[in-house]
């Protein structure tokens, strides 16, 4: 016997329905799309019989169908829900942004006893709002739906439907093959629709046209929605795993799940994959390997700093935390650098002057990285392991645990390469195993800065970057290594039992 096909309608569509036709008198619908959710309710009015109101403090209490004005002087938000519970017959409620109202006790109040009054009636009320504000009266007597953001096949629809109207203008050209339109879909991916809308449109205004090249614009278009946030950052990632020196191990490993966040992956019955920890030796490229992995796997990078979460002018740290989480889901399949983990973590063992919210951040972080099923690959990177608290390291939290230690010669000679071929200049005149030799104990920053002091002298000189020079700044440079011996040597002794070797 065949399956019956899946239902198509998004989940909180259907869980509305249900919670519709079940008389849940109070229904708190979360979200920025107040249009999509006003055609969302339209239908669902519509399917079920019933007439539909809307209140908003401009506006009132209004017949949405005909405009017309319920009770006199409903623009108070208490007046509106005695009007309500005065409404007769099949009635579905939306009231627009009364989060803003639930501060005052007497609102409070008023939409509390409303709510046992609907409890043998036929209307329900929504309250539609960008943010989840309940009072703790009115936790037991209100039904929360997070609305999630349009799904693949709502932007898909919407591709369409421009499509439809730009066919019928015939003013301006539409080269889209079904790949093209998956692509523009992707790029799509954690917009709300109107977003969507308008950065199509950009992208169609840009040039008369829209094709698979308007991608770039749809992402820009992402980098600003991260940007209003404040709390993730949008980075572009253009070096590939090819810019990282060394590394072998971590590339291979890297390498073998390029493709795990296909439907083939999911076909063949592989999860996503989760994210890894990397521990090292400061400047040997663990922050540049999680913007190659997203550049490698042509993902968009988002970076979490830790300190903005903590940051008193935003808000509560445990609700940026969440927020944060959402906007990386919202965005998946993404790559999430939580850079220099450590240092965000601190506290979160307690202590004298712990209050208690790193703690609790910390424990937010640790249930989401053990429990999400969104594409969000988390490369979180940590230079000491005293900072680390233990449950972070446990398996579950992360797919694995790379230490990358210093490089070794032939690692050497090949970040030389790297940076020399990066600036300009072929390795092929220089004697990089000399250069490899004089670096030893370098990280790969510090050959870097070498290479970039060696180019400043040679400008100075008037003159072009030459092995003199080269083996001058490195002579003159005094690397980690040599100046924290202790730490260095405690840190590889604690990975060589706890970790994977990245080279």
């Amino acid at each position: 016997m065949s399956e019956p096909a899946a239902d198509p309608t998004p989940k909180f569509i259907r869980d509305l329905e249900t919670m519709v036709r079940a008389r849940y008198p109070l229904i708190y619908l979360v979200s920025h799309e107040e249009q999509r959710i006003d055609a969302v309710v339209s239908e669902v009015a519509e399917r079920h019989g019933k007439q539909l109101w809307e209140w908003s403090i401009t506006q009132g209490l209004r017949l949405t169908k005909t405009r017309q004005h319920g009770p006199e002087d409903t623009q108070s938000p208490v007046a509106a829900l005695q009007a309500i519970a005065q409404l007769k017959d099949a009635n579905l409620v939306v009231l627009k942004d009364f989060h803003a109202y639930l501060g005052d006790a007497t609102v409070v109040r008023a939409l509390r006893e409303l709510g046992h009054a609907l409890k043998v009636g036929l209307t329900n009320v929504l309250l539609v709002s960008p943010t989840l504000t309940i009072p703790p009266e009115l936790e037991k007597e209100v039904s929360v739906i997070d609305v999630p953001l349009p799904t693949p096949n709502e932007l898909l629809q919407l591709l369409k439907d421009i499509f439809g109207i730009l066919k019928r203008s015939q003013k301006t050209q539409v080269h889209l093959t079904r790949d093209d339109a998956d692509a523009l879909v992707k790029a799509a991916h954690g917009l709300t629709l109107t977003e969507a809308e308008n950065a199509f449109a950009k992208a169609i205004a840009l040039d008369n046209k829209l094709d698979v090249t308007d991608v770039r614009v749809i992402l820009e278009e992402k980098r600003q929605v991260v940007r209003k946030s404040g709390l993730l950052e949008y980075f572009p990632s253009d070096d590939s795993l090819a810019a990282v020196g060394g590394l072998e191990l971590l590339k291979v490993w890297l390498d073998r799940r390029k493709n795990a966040f296909g439907a083939a992956a999911r076909d063949f019955g592989l999860p996503e994959p989760k994210g890894l920890l990397l521990l090292g030796v400061q400047g040997c490229g663990k922050s540049l390997t999680a913007k190659a992995i997203a550049a490698q796997w042509k993902l968009p990078l988002l970076r979490l700093d830790m300190g903005r979460i903590f940051s008193g002018l935003i808000g509560s740290s445990e609700e940026n935390v969440r927020k944060a989480i959402k906007s990386a889901e919202g965005l998946a399949p993404v790559v999430l650098w939580v850079d220099e983990i450590e240092k965000g973590l601190a506290g979160s063992s307690g202590g004298a002057n712990d209050t208690g919210v790193a703690a609790r951040v910390f424990g937010t972080l640790l249930t989401w990285l053990q429990e999400k099923t969104a594409p969000v690959f988390v490369v979180a990177t940590a230079n000491r392991i005293d900072g680390l608290p233990p449950e972070l390291l446990r398996k579950g939290r992360f797919d694995e645990i790379f230490f990358i230690d210093l490089p070794t010669p032939a690692e050497r000679e090949e970040i030389f390469r790297i940076h020399l071929t990066k600036r300009k200049r072929r390795p092929e005149s220089f004697e990089v195993p000399r250069l490899s030799e004089l670096a030893e104990g370098f990280s790969g920053a510090e050959i870097e800065q070498a290479v970039v002091s060696a180019l400043y002298d040679a400008f100075a000189d008037g003159g072009d970057l030459s092995q003199p020079l080269l083996e001058t700044a490195l002579q003159q440079t005094v690397p980690l290594s040599r100046t924290m011996v202790e730490e260095i040597a405690r840190l590889r002794d604690w990975a060589r039992l706890r970790t994977r070797k990245a080279t």
